[in-house]
């Protein structure tokens, strides 16, 4: 009955012994397999390499365009193209009939091509004391042309032609009141603000009216709205 009891002791353990090697190959191949899993995802991948991924924002960063350039900007096309003045005009008529000196209002729009040629159009009103028995001197005059500017500075002088027509009271007999004129001067603005500048503008205007050809001046003061 020992020997019996001893010879199954002995096969028993073996066997055991088997088992358990069995047992812990099983498990580290499993780790193993888990391990492989693992670094094969994208949480190993971003955990193992911080710094390529903040080398890859930064050059994000870098790659965003950069501010675009402010909207107003001198002596450039950014520039705005359109300007409106208004303001007041001295003028001086001459002719043969009568010398009268008026003050009246100026007005002009003008619309830029590019950063130095523009195309303006005006219209200009003068009122003079009384001649001939209470009459009133009236001048009205209008007209569009070319003009030419330097917008490399806050000062912006300028130079323009306008041709047009004319209209002048009082009548004076045998003769109609409409007429042609141009207009041929400069002048020079300076910029306060990107919206505003003052406008001073000196003016040779040549007028055929009234039967004959005259030379006339006229001086302007005007505010300049940029739009």
């Amino acid at each position: 009955m020992k020997r019996l009891l001893l010879v199954a002791l002995l096969a028993i353990v073996p066997v055991g012994a088997v088992q358990g090697q069995d047992n812990a190959a099983i498990a580290l191949q499993t780790d193993g397999n888990v391990a492989a899993d693992f670094a094969s995802t994208s949480a190993a991948t971003a955990n193992s390499s911080p710094r390529a991924e903040s080398g890859t924002f930064a050059e994000r960063n870098e790659a965003l365009p950069a501010d675009p350039n402010p909207k107003f900007a001198y002596g450039s096309r950014d520039d705005y193209r359109w300007q409106l003045a208004l303001g007041i005009s001295l003028l001086r008529f001459r002719s043969s009939f009568f010398y009268a000196t008026g003050v009246g209002t100026n007005t002009s729009i003008t619309y830029f091509t590019n950063d130095w040629f523009a195309v303006e159009g005006n219209a200009n009103t003068s009122f003079a004391p009384t001649i001939y028995q209470n009459e009133h001197v009236k001048v009205f005059s209008y007209g569009a042309g070319p003009k030419i500017a330097w917008r490399a500075r806050k000062l912006e002088p300028w130079a323009h032609f306008i041709a047009g027509g004319i209209h002048v009271l009082p009548q004076t007999a045998g003769h109609s009141q409409n007429g042609v004129a141009l207009q041929i001067g400069g002048g020079v603005d300076y910029r306060f603000y990107p919206h505003l500048s003052a406008r001073a503008e000196v003016d040779w205007v040549k007028t055929g009216v009234l039967g004959e050809w005259g030379n006339s001046a006229q001086a302007a003061l005007d505010v300049v709205l940029h739009f």
